[in-house]
């Protein structure tokens, strides 16, 4: 029998934001429902309030026409919903194993009844669960160990290991290879078939339109329109999301870049990377291409001195550096726009103003004395309006800002502090397709001022749309060289996967 889910009239504010609007959402179980909005729409803040995330919204929820108060994460597990968020490392314990992190809940909801944990039980309920899923990981394994998809992989078994009738999949598929991803949409298949409903929120709409059958569109914290997929097109999606035409996203690459300024070569490293070489131009924008797991992450890391060089040197202006630490990057001129975000990229529990900054706290302190507020305050609202960063104030909280805009604030940072050369790791994650081309021309206007650009992505139509140049890697390795305005998508898959 099919379940209603019904979020009626739903408002939320934080200090200076209206997040929700008086929202409506409808689903039933046993489908797949996109949820989606371009960032800061309010689908992430709607779904944790349907989670138990927050508890200060007005509005009703009913399940089945029966209003349930849901005001904590409990409230929302005892009723059947759960969430998979987007950031996968706020919801594991790293220091715990798969399996323990597996039947957290059971586990937990247990632990008041004073009894001892089988633990030999506990890994082979959670091996089971693994198996029905497909996913070749040890119970054993500690989660600080796992790659980013393995991780996405374990949250979903956890929701398989209690009653779940709604999950909620929060940019399921943006850590995934493609084969991760055909293997997500295949569980997602078999959860539907058990009846459960599944809130899909992406911003890859070829996925939308292959796995749901309904979609609701938000803007602005409002309900723009919610229909059946079959009655509507990608364009039309798009024009719903942005509530004007979607403009030619890559901007005009330079075509005369100068001489080469950034050098690697001969690089490994202790786990990943094996004589990778390569260079980059002045104002020159070099991809890195490559499935999950081939070492774009590995890579950035070692470049920006956060993982050891083994071998190898790499050179800025024919000087080689040494990149012991990210200290050393930062003071040799490399920046590095990390892929983990939250984890790495920003302070989430500071202002906007402290994490633009924070990178260059020595251009607003004068000598013996204390940080000019005034001078940082200033800098930072001009860095707000040149990326049109949508937030309240310079001292708003970067937790409560949308992904798109928490991304524009861990690349304004190192405009502040104005490097030579600019790293980034897998920059559009997360990220819907109006705040993507505003990071495209914050890239390429970089790379117009001569800076040295590297971009890592396993989204080859990025690859092939914003760089000059591309290095594909498979398996640690730099296995092909490619003009990119004589490359195509498939090509860069052929060297992606293998071949030769």
């Amino acid at each position: 029998m099919q379940s209603v889910l019904k979020m009626t009239n739903i408002s939320i504010e934080f200090p200076g934001v209206k997040a929700l609007d008086s929202v409506d959402f409808t689903m039933k179980s046993g489908t797949t429902h996109a949820l989606i909005g371009a960032n800061g729409a309010g689908k992430s803040t709607l779904m944790k309030v349907l989670s138990g995330a927050y508890d200060h919204y007005t509005g009703d929820i009913l399940l089945d026409s029966k209003k349930t108060s849901i005001r904590s994460p409990k409230d929302a597990l005892v009723n059947g919903i759960q969430i998979v968020h987007q950031e996968v490392d706020t919801a594991l314990i790293p220091y715990l194993t798969v399996g323990e992190n597996i039947m957290l809940s059971s586990t937990v909801n247990g632990m008041g009844k004073k009894q001892f944990i089988n633990w030999k039980v506990l890994h082979k309920q959670a091996t089971d669960i693994l198996k029905t899923l497909n996913i070749n990981v040890s119970s054993k394994k500690l989660v600080s160990e796992l790659t980013l998809a393995e991780k996405q992989m374990v949250l979903i078994a956890r929701t398989v290991s209690t009653d779940c009738k709604f999950l909620i999949l929060d940019e399921p598929t943006a850590p995934l290879s493609y084969s991760e991803t055909k293997e997500l949409f295949r569980i997602v298949k078999e959860l539907k078939d058990k009846n459960v409903g599944i809130v899909f929120i992406s911003h890859r709409l070829p996925e939308i339109f292959e796995v749901c059958e309904e979609i609701t569109i938000m803007r602005n914290g409002k309900l723009v329109t919610h229909e059946l997929i079959k009655h509507t097109t990608q364009n039309k999606v798009v024009e719903n999301m942005l509530g004007r035409e979607l403009e030619e996203q890559f901007p005009e690459k330079a075509s005369d870049c100068g001489e080469v300024i950034y050098e690697v070569s001969n690089l490994h490293d202790a786990d990943k990377l094996s004589k990778v070489s390569m260079t980059v131009r002045k104002g020159e924008i070099v991809g890195i291409a490559g499935l999950v797991g081939a070492g774009k992450t590995e890579l950035c890391k070692a470049l920006f001195g956060e993982t050891k060089i083994t071998s190898g040197e790499v050179k800025l202006h024919g000087k080689k550096l040494t990149l012991t630490s990210p200290y050393h990057a930062v003071k040799q001129g490399i920046a590095l726009v990390p892929e983990e975000r939250r984890k790495e990229g920003i302070l989430v529990h500071e202002s906007v103003v402290t994490n633009l900054t924070a990178a260059n706290l020595g251009a607003f302190t004068r000598p013996f004395s204390f940080l000019n507020r005034k001078a940082e305050k200033q800098r930072a609202v001009q860095v707000i309006e040149s990326l049109g960063v949508k937030t309240p104030s310079e001292e708003a909280i970067v937790k409560n800002l949308s992904g798109g805009n928490q991304q524009k604030i861990a690349i304004g940072k190192w405009l502040i502090a104005d490097a030579e050369v600019y790293i980034f790791d897998e920059p559009t994650k997360g990220v819907d397709v109006g705040a993507k081309k505003d990071i495209f021309e914050l890239i390429c206007e970089l790379a117009s001022r001569g800076k040295a650009i590297i971009y890592a992505s396993s989204e080859l139509a990025e690859i092939i749309g914003i760089t000059n140049r591309v290095y594909v890697l498979y398996d640690g390795r730099a296995v092909k060289e490619l003009d990119t305005s004589d490359t195509k998508e498939a090509d860069l898959l052929y060297y992606s996967t293998g071949g030769n």
